[in-house]
């Protein structure tokens, strides 16, 4: 059943806050595919796998986009994680974790919510 919220978010600009940190992930993924962390995915609780979601580091204004093929991330207080080539373009690999806006990349940008992360 929570798939079909994320699928109505996902379709209609979606936009969620908060802290993201980056794996190095060995194996197979949630989705079933081989991890990659010179690949450019992420990990998510509920989006569906194969989502395109633009994540914003909201500390430099870097942004990258990734595809969910991956469940979590388990720390509380998180919203994802990203690969580590990820966090290299967003710029936060020597920090851990940082401040993120995580939007929609498949819907126009009129539809992405531009509120204000807090």
């Amino acid at each position: 059943m929570l798939l079909v919220p994320a699928i109505a978010q996902a379709e209609s600009g979606f936009q969620q806050c908060g802290k993201a940190s980056w794996y190095k992930l060995g194996g197979t993924t949630a989705s079933g595919e081989r991890a990659n962390p010179q690949g450019l995915t992420a990990a998510h609780r509920t989006l569906p796998f194969g989502t395109l979601v633009d994540v914003t580091n909201l500390s430099n204004g870097k942004t990258v986009t990734v595809r969910i093929n991956d469940r979590g991330p388990f720390a509380k207080g998180r919203v994802i994680d990203v690969t580590l080539a990820a966090a290299r373009q967003l710029g936060f690999v020597n920090k851990g974790i940082t401040k993120v806006r995580v939007t929609n990349a498949d819907a126009p940008r009129s539809a992405n919510h531009k509120q204000k992360c807090q």
